[in-house]
């Protein structure tokens, strides 16, 4: 056996690594790119702007009744917003179940004094299991609402014990801190109607942030003023626009938003409801139900609609996107693991060779290479060990492929949503596209990282994130007009 010298094995070392960062970066970047063609294709695909109205319209008459589940805890600053937006939709037969998981705030106390509840013995319960229920408050003018006082279990125990109560063939998960628009669930049921294999549809979310409310509608779109929100803008847009439309055009996509997403009730159900023992009980969710449905052979399809908008409120301090970022790491971990026998299998459709397969080589491996090559290439290129032509073909690999991933979303936007009317709100957007590649995209990244050492050490938790009372966006909006 030859033994390598130092000498020799750290030039070596410098240009495996080298190249395996290149090829993760380029393969991450052809993978982007072929997402948003993708996207491109299926909008330009998709029924011209002035026939989908009068598709919309034509829904009326046959949408099915949908129950809204609204899972709350420590939310009196945007509680009575959310639930006076959601029984304000434009849907024929909507009922709206509020549950609160045991807050330690007001919530409750303002749910009574908004819509004059009042308190009713809990009598019954459903398959699922959930942490003990307190009571129901019912509204003696207001049947359409009912809100679920129970213990704290967690949001997934909370959604489980709504799911117990749902009658209807469909019910929608809403996020307490989010705002949906008015024809929201008129138009995400849609592929329901249209296609009887839809078992889950999603629909685009967006940032709430510097938004003008009023009477829990967003009434004027502006950017938000914090630049840390301004980011999350693109990213979202990426997150929606781009990738969830072009996954599920393809028969792969893998989630469903916990701020917004419409469901099958009796195959959500079946196939166990909301895991509790995870913090991603989105993506363990509609893991669940295509599992549930591939092994019982049961015609299937998850499907995203871009149009039906849902906004939500984002952090606006490093310390809380942190946090949120890291949980969302953690969730995906879990969930990952946890169906790993899904993933590169023909079995399970596009869901398993290249929605979950897409995940595990993207949001696992990449963040730890993407950061291990900012880390070592320089100190490889310093000391001799690696050719200044791998370290600049990388950088202009993550960067120029990152800021036109960026901006084909923002195209994407003005393509098919158009929400932002001002030229100068886009101007600013286009300017963060570039920007968040340089410094945010790797912190993003350092953040997965330590979301693996979390899930690795088996640690879990929400964390608290602090929520801002819309009528407080509202005035931070008009104040700028």
């Amino acid at each position: 056996m030859i033994a390598l010298s130092t000498s020799a094995l750290l030039p070596f070392l410098g240009q495996l690594l080298g190249l395996v960062v290149i090829l993760v970066g380029l393969a991450q970047s052809l993978f982007h790119l072929a997402l948003f063609a993708i996207a491109l294709f299926a909008l330009a695909m998709g029924p011209p702007r002035a026939g989908k109205r009068a598709l919309w319209s034509s829904l009326v008459e046959v949408a099915p009744p949908l129950t809204v589940l609204v899972p709350a805890r420590d939310e009196e600053q945007t509680i009575v917003d959310s639930v006076r937006a959601l029984l304000a939709l434009q849907y024929p037969h909507v009922r709206v179940i509020v549950i609160d998981d045991g807050s330690r705030d007001r919530t409750l106390a303002r749910l009574v004094e908004a819509f004059g509840l009042e308190r009713r013995p809990f009598a019954s319960d459903g398959p699922l299991p959930h942490a003990p229920v307190r009571a129901v408050w019912v509204s003696p003018s207001l049947d359409r609402l009912l809100v679920i006082e129970k213990e704290n279990g967690g949001k997934a125990d909370a959604l489980n014990a709504g799911l117990n109560l749902v009658e209807t063939e469909l019910f929608c998960s809403v996020d307490a801190d989010s705002l949906l628009e008015a024809d929201s669930l008129l138009r995400a049921v849609r592929p329901f109607v249209e296609d009887e294999r839809t078992v889950a549809v999603g629909g685009t979310v967006r940032v709430a942030n510097g938004c003008a409310v009023h009477g829990g509608r967003i009434v004027s779109v502006r950017l938000p003023r914090s630049w840390l929100a301004r980011l999350q803008s693109i990213e979202y847009l990426r997150a929606f626009v781009m990738a969830r439309l072009a996954l599920a055009r393809l028969g792969a996509l893998p989630i469903v938003s916990g701020a917004f997403g419409i469901f099958a009730t009796a195959i959500a159900r079946a196939a166990g409801g909301y895991a509790t023992w995870t913090v991603g009980e989105d993506l363990e969710l509609v893991l669940r139900m295509v599992h549930y449905a591939r092994e019982h052979d049961l015609p299937h399809a998850v499907r995203f609609v871009p149009e039906p908008v849902c906004w939500t409120q984002v952090p606006e301090s490093l310390r809380d996107l942190a946090r949120q970022r890291i949980r969302w790491h953690v969730g995906a971990l879990e969930s990952l693991f946890a169906h790993a026998h899904m993933a590169f299998r023909p079995r399970y459709g596009g869901l398993g060779l290249l929605g979950l397969s897409s995940m595990v080589l993207f949001d696992v491996l990449t963040p730890l290479v993407e950061l291990a090559g900012f880390v070592l290439l320089p100190v490889f290129w310093w000391t001799g060990a690696i050719w200044g032509e791998f370290v600049l073909a990388w950088l202009a690999l993550t960067f120029v492929a990152g800021i036109l991933v960026s901006c084909g979303a923002l195209l994407l936007e003005e393509l098919e949503l158009r929400r932002y009317p001002r030229a100068r709100d886009l101007a600013i957007l286009a300017m963060v596209a570039v920007i968040e590649n340089f410094g945010y995209r790797q912190l993003v990244n350092l953040w997965r990282v330590v979301g693996h050492w979390r899930f690795l050490r088996g640690a879990r938790g929400w964390g608290r994130i602090h929520r801002r009372p819309f009528e407080t966006v509202a005035t931070t909006a008009a104040s700028r007009q």
